[in-house]
């Protein structure tokens, strides 16, 4: 397993449950020695479940790519991210298969898992791997096999969720789905690795689109004074026709706001205008934008913002978890700081954080500070809020989430998409 973060990690100890040998390769030795250690870095994995991987000696750690010579199988699970003009980086993709072709073996299986434009496995991958002098469907196979983790799912185990696989070839796709057949309920063979790539970025784009539209809508229901999420839980007693999304101060994560972009990206170079993934990424900036917007009106009630005291509560991307990459919260940060606020956040999954150069740590939740504080926003639905004792010393409290409904308190409450609901 080559990278061990929040997809390669808990793959690699699924695939050491199921009783394969399994070494797990990833570059930053802090990593490394954290799981020596038994220390685990992701929220959805204990301690105890690294420690009894460790002990029972089916999971071994390195930084050393010369082990991938010993291998079988060879799952690449690293980022896949945006330049900073947009374009998607390969450059993890592309140094780790130069790093891999002096050291591949004949008949070694090589699979790719990170998230990535249709065309990536055959065009970018397999010539770099071929160099090795070994082909590709003959004595070398590649596939390609969408990561579909959902980092704190409580509802379904990884090998639950179906697993789409691919090949370059039909030898390639039938050793990928073997291997992967072993360990997860349902297979889904992909015709091709361009439909197994497209299909991960629909999935996300899908996500990204309703999402960019929901929050729309809560911000024309701010307009019309209606409530977004009664009329959103309405909608939902229909029983076919319609998903619901609920409103956010912003799309978070490594793959919901960058995977459509690869989209988009692919598009382009095909002459191709990608309207709805261009809409929608407009949104998602904008929705930050009026989020503090919105705070910061209210506070200018009484003070100047620059006067201001905001307390933002939950700095991740998503409930429950460490995770800040692409964090809508790291951006009001930033916005607020911008406008001149003093700004510190309380997370209990995120100790410290670092934006602009500048380290900061999680305050404690004290009653004090609620009542000094002129704003508090919460920007992530964390299951441990304590909201009645928010709401009982809070002066006021944006809700992005809407994690008051149904409380109330001493503070005032405005709701994102809540209308005229306020407490």
């Amino acid at each position: 397993m080559i990278g061990l973060g929040y997809v390669g990690l808990p793959l690699a100890l699924l695939f050491a449950r199921k009783g394969y040998e399994v070494t797990g390769i990833d570059t930053d030795q802090g990593k490394i020695t954290d799981l020596e250690n038994h220390n685990s870095y992701i929220p959805d994995i204990s301690d105890s479940v690294i420690k009894s991987a460790l002990s029972s000696g089916k999971l071994t750690l390195t930084t050393n790519d010369e082990a991938v010579t010993f291998l079988d199988i060879i799952v690449i699970c690293v980022p896949t991210p945006l330049t900073n003009d947009g374009d998607p980086d390969l450059r993890f993709l592309s140094t780790v298969s130069e790093d891999l072709f002096p050291r591949l073996q004949n008949g070694q299986l090589v699979i790719l898992e990170s998230s990535t434009y249709p065309g990536t496995t055959r065009d970018v991958i397999q010539p770099i791997l071929e160099k090795s002098d070994l082909r590709v469907g003959e004595n070398l196979y590649l596939g390609y096999s969408p990561e579909r983790l959902d980092p704190g799912n409580q509802r379904l185990s990884v090998e639950e969720i179906p697993k789409v696989v691919s090949g370059i070839s039909d030898h390639c796709l039938t050793y990928t789905a073997d291997f992967y057949h072993t360990i997860f309920e349902e297979i889904v063979p992909a015709s091709s690795v361009e439909v197994a790539e497209l299909s991960k970025l629909l999935e996300n784009s899908y996500r990204f689109i309703n999402i960019s539209f929901i929050n729309e809508i809560a911000m024309l229901c701010d307009r019309l004074d209606i409530n977004a999420w009664e009329a959103i839980d309405s909608a939902a007693t229909k029983p076919y026709g319609f998903t619901p999304f609920f409103p956010g101060p912003g799309i978070g994560g490594h793959c919901i706001p960058v995977d459509p972009l690869y989209l988009y990206w692919v598009g382009q170079k095909h002459g191709f205008q990608n309207h709805f993934l261009a809409l929608s990424e407009q949104t998602n900036q904008h929705i930050l934008t009026y989020v503090t917007e919105q705070v910061k009106q209210e506070i200018e009630k009484k003070k100047n913002i620059k006067d201001a005291n905001i307390l933002l509560c939950g700095i991740s991307y998503k409930k429950d978890s460490n995770d800040v990459r692409h964090s809508p919260s790291l951006q009001m940060m930033r916005n607020f700081r911008q406008m001149g606020a003093e700004v510190g956040y309380h997370d209990p999954y995120v100790p410290e954080v670092v934006l602009g150069g500048q380290t900061f740590k999680s305050l404690p939740l004290t009653n004090e500070r609620l009542a000094q504080t002129d704003g508090v926003v919460i920007g992530t639905d964390h299951s441990t809020w304590p909201l009645q004792k928010m709401l009982d010393h809070a002066m006021f409290i944006y809700d992005t989430r809407n994690q008051t409904k149904d409380l109330t308190g001493k503070a005032k409450v405005i709701v994102l998409g809540g209308g005229d609901t306020e407490k």
